[in-house]
């Protein structure tokens, strides 16, 4: 039997494991869905105070849009990075978490996966609408560019798939895997442009004697290229630079296909292993 033969007629399976990582996402809570604004609203005012009052961050002003709000700037690099980083998280559990499921009954496991991307996809689409509506109330006309902003949408959710569908068979065979992943997420926060704007990274150093070029060695991480992008169509209100568009697609397609080829050698064995 074919993967191709296998993901037939799954959709309407991956539909309810999306609604039930919803629904169990907030079972039992007072607030409900009401968290999932709180809990982004609450991280953007604690990073804001530090970071602008404390720290004394200027936020660059959005050429051509002009606008000048460090809470805003803000935003832009945070929506992204927290999809990517609770994609990792959530993604990481999701088959051990349905382990009795994975045990019990055949069916394509990478399902349980793509649900568990595809329920945080579905709040930050909210988050993005939202803040989309803020950005008008600041004079910013995001309306014309919220196609972009789909496009930049669907290439991060192959990124964030591809990597989740990397490391949830890990972490069966690799329980560690997930403590690995916390760590370095705290890393990953800082190494791109999300609470300070790109113009702070020298564009050379020095070390050990060695003259480096700094800010090209930065961005080579895709994550600045998806910050700088997200805050470019939201932010600026202009066209991203063709080169990190191509540059984030290429990661993703790379990633979707390694992901996906790393999770059928390591699938065989998932029954016994959760």
């Amino acid at each position: 039997m074919t993967k191709l033969t296998e993901y037939r007629g799954t959709h309407e399976l991956l539909i309810n494991l999306v609604l039930r990582d919803l629904r169990g996402r907030y079972k039992r809570s007072v607030l409900g869905w009401t968290w999932s604004l709180m809990n982004p609203l609450a991280t953007i005012l604690i990073y804001w105070v530090v970071f602008s009052s404390f720290l004394k961050v200027e936020a660059p002003t959005g050429d051509p849009s002009e606008l000048k709000s460090f809470v805003l700037f803000l935003v832009c690099g945070l929506l992204p990075y927290r999809f990517l980083s609770e994609s990792m998280n959530a993604s990481v559990e999701s088959l051990l978490s349905n382990s009795n499921l994975v045990k019990k009954v055949y069916f394509p496991r990478e399902l349980l996966v793509v649900s568990s991307v595809g329920a945080l996809l579905v709040t930050f689409v909210i988050e993005l609408g939202v803040f989309s509506l803020v950005l008008l109330a600041f004079g910013n006309m995001t309306l014309p560019w919220l196609p972009l902003v789909l496009v930049l949408v669907a290439i991060e959710v192959a990124f964030a798939l591809g990597i989740a569908l990397v490391l949830a068979p890990l972490n069966v065979y690799l329980r560690d895997t997930k403590h690995f992943v916390g760590i370095f997420l705290q890393l990953l926060f800082y190494s791109a442009p999300i609470v300070y704007p790109i113009s702070l990274v020298a564009k050379d150093a020095n070390v050990l004697g060695v003259d480096l070029p700094l800010r090209d060695l930065y961005e080579l991480n895709p994550l600045v290229s998806l910050v700088d992008s997200f805050r470019a169509v939201l932010y600026d209100l202009r066209f991203p630079d063709t080169g990190d568009l191509l540059y984030l697609s290429g990661w993703a397609l790379v990633l979707l296909v390694f992901g996906h080829w790393l999770f059928g050698r390591l699938d065989r064995r998932l029954a016994e292993e959760v």
